[in-house]
Parts: structure tokens; C-alpha cells; sequence
């Protein structure tokens, strides 16, 4: 197994781990995971699931209860099982951790994005009812809502339609009043229950469906046509199948399907496919009782295109999936072995062979939940950790590359990037200066190179020289804990008359040092004692001679390698 851990520990709890790699543990008291995941506009990555409070000290003057239930009502909108979003940007930093206070214990299952960078979040309450909560970017409640039936209802996935709104789905126990308007005849113990959202967060309409058997609705996918596809699970004796169901927009039945495998099958997640047609990812009991990955690729008329069955040496499963725009399949889920269960990222080719498959967690029970592919390709997870001999979990999310490696921290390097290009507008607009993404600025005005053979700061370089080094000096003294190095480098042309190529390069290689140190002492005499005690730690003067000429067309641009370039390094 790899071990690739950051403990980000809520409560000024030790950091520890790899520091560069992207992979967040967060720790509250009591159980707590994290189920979905999603990329914000900022490319921030947002994370929904639950946590738990418990009281366990009483208050002062609190009254006295004779009743459980009571005490419960009491402190259910602070205390108990909560909706838990967590916000966390490029950095792996925990830019929100916020707790959805409602009035009855819940946990959240599903996170889709709203238009205004808001969310949908999708989740039931623990006695029974459903749960639909619209919130601002910054976790703001915006509404929530609470409907089902009278019987106990679960949510398993909440999916985003084309018209902006949501469609809930889930479980709900057989009504056997005939009074109420869900009932149909012929359903079983658990039936199929969908509803449908607006995207202003208005219900359109609520169904149920099933078989004579146990049916609880499990995920589904919109197709291009606008009509629904369900997946469900259906059990009976010791058998447990899946069941298929079409539907209009509406909630009207095309057909249903219900697949005798003989075996023991678990559902997982349904997603439509870049070519419109649809792959489900399920699990199949073996003879051993081992979990193996199955994958069914079909198309709208219930044609199975691929059937496939991912061979894998422990128990495995992909409790989520998604589309590469090449065409190829990430999922993520759990490897058991006989000692622990890990967090499993699989990589498999539009046939659905296996590319790659790694495995990530400690010594205990980990699992990737939940999968979002990101803008650039990589991957962000949602899941839960145990530490070893813990026996409560904690909410992870983990970034992976596409090639399933564990992804890095965003160095503050962009961030600075940035922040550079706005501090110095002025002269990037008037073709003063140039910055690059490595930090790296050039001075590329004609008055501001030097002459050949002269490393004296003329008049016009002083001028700029004091503008400059008064926006980038402050600008550095007020990021310094993130600064390790400023460079102040000279460089020159080649030439050098009447010199073999030994001395053409000494003497070039002296005289880019003086550029380097007529440009330091300059900008260092005009700062005070303090400022100077500090670029003393920071400033490095070198000269690269003419080892980094500027060139055009290939051919060395004399005037503009007679300059000097200033780097900032970033710890």
C-alpha cells in the first residue's frame, strides 16, 4: 500500500507528512467523511459530507430532562450528525469549513455547482426524511427544504439536469395507503424514489417505482434526449440484482428492467458517456465471496456495447466514475485485503482495459468516495481516513494526476505571478519591463540596457531604479515569510575586441558582476538600516556573463543581452 497522508488537524493538531503532496486529513472529534466532491469557478475544490458533535459536558443551568427524546429536539441543531462543506484551494489550503446547522441530525451525500458558484446539496435527515439545501459561495444558506413521503426515505445521489435544476434520488418504504398519491400496487418492502427541482428549488414532481422486491434507487444520468436513467439495486432471498429504468423528463415510465444475475451485484454509479451512450459501475460477488469491478457499457435502447469485468487480486470496487475528454476512465473506490481497506484510483482506456490502478491510505480503513476530474486534467477525491487503531474516520480529499500519482501543492509561485503583473501594470503597459511565471523580471526598454563595456548606472537607470525597487521592496518586506532569495543578475553581450575566447569570456564574465553589483549597492543604499538588515539575508548579486544572450531569430540581440534581470525564489 502507499502512504501518501497529510493530517491537516483542525484544532491546531500536529501537520505532518510530505508537505508538497496534495492530500488533506481533516480531524474533529467522532466520525465524519466526506461523499462528493466538485471544482469551484475559482478552480478551488469543494467537498460535501458529514460530521458529528456530541455534548459531552453539562451546561450550567441547563434544564433536566426525563425524556430522551426531549434532550435530543434540545440540542439537534448543534449537536449530532451535521452537513459538512469544506472549501479548499490550490494550495491545499482550507479556505472554509462550515457546518450546516438545520434543525434535525442529517448528513449530506451530493454536491452539484450552481451558475453563481453556489451549490446544491443533496441529503436526508436520520428519521427518515429527505433533504435539498441551496447555498451561497460562501456556504451561506440560501433555502432548505425537506420533503418525502410519510414512510423513512434515503437519498443516494443528487444529479444536475440540463435546466440548471437537480433531480434527488433515493429509497422510500412501500405506502400501503391508498390514499396516498405515490402508491402503486405491485411495489415492495423498498421502492425507487425520484424527485425533481426546478433550479430556483420549486418541486416539479415526486415518483416511485419498483419491482415486487426490495428497490432502492442508487444513481442516475440524464440522456441527450432529456429522459432519465436510473440504476437501482433490487433484493430478494439471498439474491441481490440491479434494475435498470427509463423515464421521461417528467417521471413518466418508458420501461424497467430488472436483471437476474444469480449473483450477488452492487450498484454503484451511472454516467453518460461523451458519445451519448451510458457505463455503470458495479460490483459482483465472486464464489470466494471476493468483490470484483464490473463494467457495462450500453446504449439508450438497453444494447449492451462492452460487459466487462476488471480482474483484480483483492476485493475491489469503484464506487465513482468519470470521462477524460480522450475517452479514457478514471474511478475511484476500495481494495480489501485481508489486513486493511485503501482508497483505489483506477485508469482504464475507452474498451475498458485496465491502464493503471494505485492504492493510497494507512493501516486501517480508507476509501475515495467520490471523483472529480479538474480543468487540467487532474483528478480531486473525496473520501474518508482511519488512523491506525482509530476506530472513528476522518474527511479526506486527495489530488491525483492522470497518471494516478499522488499531485503536488501549488507553489505561492502563481500567486506572486499575479500579483506582480498587477503591482507593476504601469510598466509592462508602457514596454518597461517583462515578467515571467518563474518570477523572472527584465528590463526591456532601450535607455535601461547598459553600453558596451560599461557597467555605470546612467541617469536614466537610476531613475527607474528608484520607481522600481520602491514598489518591489515593500511588495517583498510584506510577503517575507514566503521569500528565500532575491537575484539581482548582470549579463552581456558577446563580444569583446581583440580578445581569444578564454579572455572574452573572463572579462564579459567581470563585467557582468559589476552590473550585478552596481545595480545592488544602488538599490541597497536607498533603503533604510532595518530594510537593509533583512535584504542582507535575502539579496544574491551573480554574473552570467554572456552565458544567457538574448537572441532573435536565432541570432544574438547585442543591445538587449547588455542588461541585468532581477528573480524572486519562493520558499
Amino acid at each position: 500500500m502507499k502512504y501518501f497522508l497529510i493530517s491537516l488537524f483542525i484544532l491546531l493538531l500536529p501537520l505532518c507528512a510530505k508537505e508538497s503532496d496534495f492530500s488533506i486529513i481533516i480531524k474533529k472529534p467522532f466520525n465524519e467523511a466526506l461523499l462528493d466532491i466538485t471544482e469551484d469557478y475559482d478552480r478551488g475544490i469543494s467537498a460535501v459530507g458529514f460530521t458529528k458533535k456530541y455534548k459531552q459536558t453539562q451546561t450550567p443551568n441547563a434544564g433536566v430532562y426525563t425524556n430522551a427524546f426531549d434532550y435530543l429536539e434540545s440540542v439537534s441543531n448543534a449537536h449530532g450528525s451535521q452537513m459538512q462543506l469544506i472549501k479548499v484551494d490550490k494550495y491545499a489550503n482550507i479556505t472554509l469549513s462550515k457546518s450546516t446547522k438545520l434543525s434535525r441530525f442529517n448528513e449530506a451525500i451530493a454536491v452539484v455547482k450552481t451558475p453563481a458558484n453556489g451549490y446544491f446539496i443533496g441529503g436526508y435527515t436520520l428519521d427518515g426524511d429527505l433533504l435539498i439545501v441551496k447555498l451561497a459561495s460562501n456556504g451561506s444558506v440560501i433555502f432548505n427544504k425537506t420533503f418525502g413521503t410519510k414512510n423513512y426515505d434515503r437519498m443516494n445521489n443528487l444529479i444536475l439536469l440540463s435546466d440548471g435544476g437537480v433531480l434527488a434520488v433515493g429509497s422510500s418504504i412501500t405506502s400501503r395507503d391508498k390514499h396516498d398519491s405515490l402508491f402503486e400496487t405491485g411495489l415492495g418492502l423498498n421502492d425507487i424514489y425520484l424527485t425533481r427541482f426546478s433550479k430556483d428549488g420549486q418541486k416539479l414532481w415526486s415518483k416511485k417505482y419498483g419491482t415486487g422486491y426490495d428497490d432502492r434507487g442508487i444513481d442516475a444520468v440524464e440522456a441527450s434526449d432529456g429522459s432519465i436513467i436510473v440504476v437501482s439495486t433490487t433484493s430478494y432471498a439471498n439474491n441481490k440484482d440491479i434494475t435498470l429504468m427509463r423515464t421521461t423528463q417528467n417521471g413518466d415510465k418508458i420501461w424497467l428492467k430488472h436483471y437476474k444475475t444469480g449473483l450477488f451485484v452492487t450498484p454503484y454509479k451511472i454516467i453518460r458517456l461523451k458519445d451519448n451512450n451510458f457505463l455503470l459501475s458495479l460490483s459482483q460477488r465472486n464464489e470466494i465471496g471476493k468483490d470484483q469491478i464490473r463494467l457495462i457499457k450500453f446504449d439508450l435502447q438497453r444494447n449492451i456495447l462492452i460487459n466487462k469485468e476488471v480482474q483484480t487480486t483483492y476485493s475491489s470496487g469503484l464506487y465513482d466514475i468519470k470521462e477524460f475528454s480522450d475517452g479514457n476512465i478514471i474511478g475511484v473506490g476500495y481494495v480489501r485485503d485481508i489486513y486493511d481497506t485503501d482508497g483505489l484510483a483506477m485508469l482504464l482506456d475507452t474498451q475498458l482495459e485496465m491502464l493503471n490502478q494505485e492504492h493510497y491510505g494507512d493501516d486501517n480503513f480508507d476509501t475515495f468516495n467520490a471523483a472529480k476530474i479538474l480543468n487540467n486534467s487532474q483528478i480531486a477525491i473525496a473520501g474518508l481516513n482511519t488512523d491506525k487503531a482509530s476506530q472513528e474516520s476522518n474527511m479526506w480529499i486527495i489530488k491525483l494526476n492522470n497518471d494516478l500519482s499522488i499531485a503536488q501543492k501549488s507553489t505561492k509561485t502563481t500567486n506572486f505571478y499575479d500579483r506582480l503583473i498587477k503591482l507593476f501594470k504601469h510598466e509592462i503597459d508602457t514596454n518597461k519591463l517583462t515578467i515571467k511565471k518563474n518570477l523572472t523580471i527584465n528590463f526591456i526598454e532601450n535607455s535601461l540596457y547598459f553600453k558596451v563595456g560599461q557597467y555605470r548606472l546612467t541617469p536614466k537607470q537610476k531613475e527607474f531604479l528608484t520607481t522600481f525597487s520602491n514598489k518591489l521592496i515593500p511588495f517583498l518586506k510584506a510577503n517575507k515569510e514566503y521569500i528565500k532569495t532575491l537575484e539581482i543578475n548582470g549579463h552581456t553581450s558577446s563580444e569583446w575586441k581583440d580578445a581569444n575566447f578564454t579572455n572574452r569570456y573572463l572579462k564579459n564574465e567581470k563585467l557582468s558582476m559589476n552590473r550585478s553589483y552596481s545595480t545592488i549597492s544602488y538599490i541597497f543604499r536607498k533603503q533604510n538600516r532595518q530594510t537593509q538588515s533583512w535584504l542582507i539575508e535575502i539579496l544574491r548579486g551573480s554574473g552570467f556573463s554572456y552565458s544567457k544572450k538574448v537572441t532573435l531569430n536565432d541570432q544574438e540581440d547585442r543591445e538587449k543581452s547588455r542588461r541585468v534581470s532581477f528573480k524572486i525564489i519562493i520558499r
